[in-house]
Formats: C-alpha cells, structure tokens, sequence
C-alpha cells in the first residue's frame, strides 16, 4: 500500500502567499475594473541593472558560439562568479570567507529548506516568531516535533537573545522578515557566543543586507568574532540585484565548521553540503551567473544600489505615512518592509484593505502566533503605485 508523509498535514494546507494569492484573485473576479496594487509578496518590479542586461545578452552570445558554448557546469557554482562574491562581499569587509566555501545556487528560499537534510531528525530547531513560513514548514516535512519558537515583540525590538534556547540549530533573519528590523553587532555576537558555548549551529539568512544603510549595523554573521565556527550564512540576489525571475542565491559553509556524528565524532559540514547538492542539484545556470557576475563590477554596485535607494526611498514613504496615521510602525529604514500594529485581527485588516482601498499586504498572522495584530506591507512597487496606495489606505484608515 502506498502510503503519504503524514507530515505534510502538519502544516497549513496552503501556503501564506497562495492563500494571499486566492484571496486577491477573487476580489478581482468580483470586481474586474479595480485597480489593485500589490505591496504583499516580496517581488521586484524595477528593471534589472543595465550591466547585468548587458552580461546576459553576452551570455546568450555565448550560447550560440560553439568555441564559448557552456552546458553543464560546476554544481557548486562557476569559479569566475564564487570568486567576485568572496572578494566584494566578503573579504572587502574584511571577512575571511574564501571562494571554495560558496556554493552557488537557485535561490536562498532553496537553500533555506533544503540545508536540514544535513541534520538528524531529533535535532531541536528554534526560529523567530514571527518568521518565514519556509524555516518552519520544511522541518516539520521533515518530521520535526521539536521546534521552539522564540517571540519576537515590540519588548524585544523584533530581535530575541539566547537566553532560555535550548535548540541544536537556530535560524536567524536580519535584516528581518517580515517585522523589517535589525540586529546590532551586539545582539547577534551574544548568538555566536552562546552556539560556540553549546556546540549548536546558527543558520543565517541574509537575503536583506543589501539594504542596510546604518554602517554600525553588521551585513554578515561572519562579522561576530568566533561565527566561522558556529554558523552558515545564507544570501540571495533576488533582492540586492532584482533576480526573483531568473533566480541564484548562494550558501556559505566554513572550512572546519562541524556538526556531530552519534559517537561524538566532528563531521565537517561543508563536504557534506557539497554531497546534498552535487547529488540532487544541477547548478544553477550559466547564463544566471554571467548576470549575477556582473554584479560586482563597479557599474554593476552602483546600478543595483541605485534601485535599492529606490525602494529604500518607497519603504521610507509608507512608513511615514503609517506612523502619521497614528500606527505604530518598525522596518523601512535599513529593510524593504514596514511592518504595522494595526491592533487587531491581522487577516480582517487586510481584507478591509483589499475590499475598501484595492491594497494587498501581507497578515502578520502568516507568519507565526506573535504575528497576529500586525500587517507586512512591502516596497516593491513603482512610486507611483506607492504614492497612490498610501492615498487609498490614507482614505480607509
């Protein structure tokens, strides 16, 4: 007889933005001449840099040439691409993260739920709450029971400590989604120190740095004094350089970082992360990696900071809209996402905002128990959609 994984009933039968998704299909079924502005899903809407254009034309070029053709390539990404990341991501910060301990993907949500396989199924898992669907979902797939959720309030400034943590591996996200707020050097070494002293792992999403703009704020873990030991970062150019639709990320696995075999035995981590995707993933493709390459050319930083200012210049306008309507508002400054009290039911706000002001944003409740009296509202958007949701919302509100 064939039988199911009965995890997969333990989680939401939908996932938060298909049901977002649903929801929004049906109020434009019912009203087709509304014009509906999405500030919901995290997706870009400006186009790509023009140097990353440039690159992937010549890449295509290159498809055609039978002397520059590529087919398959290294699973662990191209070695002209794995070496620019380390240079301006890491080592021009000052960071110790060498080329061979990148491995390049199709995207840090991938990456995200893909990296517990590396782990035994009675690990303990701690995550923000709220958090990203996918750092809960995919563990729970995996059988799971022993998730803590640690809160993340307005006492705390959306950024939990260790203290009272007992997981063996705790996924941080800053800067975050969804509350959009941040975590100083400080806070997150406090998270280093207490892995080390526990022999834990800390998974950390970086997928935001990108956007940060306060220079006292860290970009990477690898910041923290003693991280090399005790995390691995995770990033993505979805949103430092517009790529949601042609997809990369990429993971960082430190030389010596380790977890344990059952005999007490150090298992280093990275080969076994080079084992999982030379395995069951094919690389992500060349001519991603031209674009993404392209990236880090002098141009390419300022093109893509350009458009980053640009939503940072979005976020900075919802924000101070909400906060003038009297709401209490965290995120928009160093983040994409502004993140709104709105002190009550979090679905109900945001269907009063699709029914009345033709707005989608996203239900705190999405996204986890403490999310609930909240909204997630992005920057992602043209200026002018941005400035005319902010009068819609000014009219409900």
């Amino acid at each position: 007889m064939l039988h199911v994984n009965e995890n997969y009933s333990r989680i939401k039968p939908t996932y938060l933005f298909a049901e977002i998704a649903h929801r929004v299909a049906a109020h434009q079924q019912a009203h087709p001449d509304a014009k509906v502005i999405r500030l919901g899903i995290g997706d870009v809407t400006e186009p790509l840099a023009p140097s990353v254009i440039a690159a992937l034309h010549k890449a295509v070029d290159d498809e055609a040439d039978r002397s520059a053709f590529h087919g398959y390539g290294p699973e662990q990404g191209y070695a002209f691409l794995r070496e620019r990341i380390a240079e301006v991501d890491f080592r021009a910060r000052g960071l110790e993260v060498s080329a061979d301990e990148i491995l390049v993907s199709d995207g840090a949500k991938c990456d995200c739920g893909n990296i517990q396989e590396l782990f035994a199924g009675d690990v303990r898992i701690a995550v923000g709450d709220p958090v990203y669907p996918v750092y809960v979902d995919t563990n729970v797939m995996a059988g799971r029971h022993d998730i803590q959720l640690l809160p993340c309030t307005a006492a705390n400034g959306f950024v939990p400590g260790p203290e009272g943590c007992t997981a063996d591996i705790v996924y941080l996200c800053y800067p975050n989604n969804p509350t959009g707020a941040t975590a100083t050097k400080a806070q997150l070494q406090a998270w280093v120190d207490w892995a080390n002293d526990r022999k834990a792992l800390i998974l950390f999403d970086a997928a935001y740095e990108a956007f940060i703009r306060d220079p006292t704020i860290p970009h990477s873990i690898y910041e923290c004094a003693g991280a090399r030991t005790c995390a691995i970062e995770i990033r993505s150019f979805s949103k430092t350089a517009g790529f949601t639709g042609i997809r990369l990320g990429y993971t960082v696995v430190p030389d010596g970082l380790v977890a344990y075999a059952a005999d007490g035995s150090a298992v280093p981590l990275r080969p076994m992360w080079t084992r999982r995707q030379t395995t069951k993933f094919n690389g992500a493709s060349y001519l991603t990696q031209r674009g993404a390459e392209a990236v880090y050319t002098p141009e390419g930083q300022r093109e893509t900071r350009a458009t980053i200012d640009f939503y940072l210049g979005n976020a900075k306008l919802v924000r101070e809209a909400l906060a003038a309507a009297g709401y209490a508002v965290t995120g928009g400054t160093d983040s994409p996402y502004v993140w709104v009290d709105v002190k009550g039911d979090s679905w109900a706000f945001f269907d009063r905002l699709l029914a009345e002001a033709n707005v989608v944003t996203t239900p705190g409740a999405g996204f986890g128990r403490e999310g609930e009296g909240y909204i997630r509202i992005s920057a992602f958007n043209s200026r002018e959609n941005v400035l005319e949701a902010i009068e819609r919302m000014k009219k409900v509100l």
